[in-house]
């Protein structure tokens, strides 16, 4: 149905068996985000630097775009380096595989706490416990052992298409509440070039970019991941999300 027009059944206007309607989900499309997440599980150290946008929709209904980029630098599985300089924030995350030190650079304010043994774990309790994510936190999920694409219920290969004068394949997906588009990079290197999300829950169907350029050869020190603070840097307290929320 289509509206308020039903079209009369295939049997019907063919005179034989209805024909087999397109799965919903493309096998192939499914198996290329299980190919990325597992070369992603094979990086030892990366660099990856991301353009963002964001839009935002406004009490009146006018959506706003918000621009960033983002550099990550890892070292798996207990390394990471975040900033993130855009349009309302400038923020810095450490995280050397005993501590997290989150760094708000225009306010001169940070706040470390004692950090679990991975860069996965790190990802989850920080969400969890002080509502904070970490920048790209979806190139972790991807490559996480358990990884599931359970929550898809539309799966589409769009065929190929350039990004930067990379060949890929570009996909499209359906969770619940999302539309996502990615494009994965081809060959032995199945690397995430372009994501795209559409908030469906949203009549105005916000949208998300980005854009990543990686380096699977990054140079680097351990002092990278540690947060040295600044003379008139001010140290403060996490507030865990519980407390907050009670408020």
């Amino acid at each position: 149905t289509v509206g308020t027009f039903t079209a009369p059944p295939a049997t019907a206007q063919m005179g034989g068996a209805a024909p087999a309607a397109e799965p919903a989900i493309e096998p192939a499309a499914t198996a290329a985000l299980d190919q990325m997440g597992a070369y992603l599980r094979t990086l030892k150290a990366f660099q990856v630097e991301a353009a963002t946008s964001r839009e935002e929709v406004l009490e009146n209904g006018l959506k706003a775009q918000f621009a960033n980029v983002t550099t990550i630098l890892a070292r798996m599985p207990d390394r990471l380096f975040a900033e993130a300089l855009g349009d309302r924030q400038s923020r810095q995350y450490y995280y050397n595989g005993k501590e997290f030190t989150l760094y708000a650079r225009r306010l001169t304010y940070y706040a470390t706490v004692a950090a679990p043994p991975t860069v996965t774990e790190l990802a989850a309790t920080v969400d969890e416990k002080y509502g904070i994510e970490i920048p790209l936190v979806d190139l972790f999920l991807w490559g996480a052992d358990g990884a599931s694409s359970a929550g898809i219920t539309a799966a589409v290969d769009l065929g190929a298409s350039a990004i930067d004068g990379v060949t890929c394949t570009h996909y499209a997906f359906r969770q619940e509440g999302l539309d996502w588009q990615i494009w994965i990079q081809k060959g032995d290197f199945p690397l995430p070039k372009r994501l795209v999300l559409t908030t469906t829950t949203d009549e105005a169907r916000p949208q998300f970019e980005a854009n990543y350029t990686w380096n699977l050869a990054p140079s680097f020190n351990d002092e990278a991941f540690t947060f040295d603070p600044p003379a008139d840097a001010k140290r403060i307290v996490f507030e865990e999300a519980a407390a907050a929320a009670s408020k």
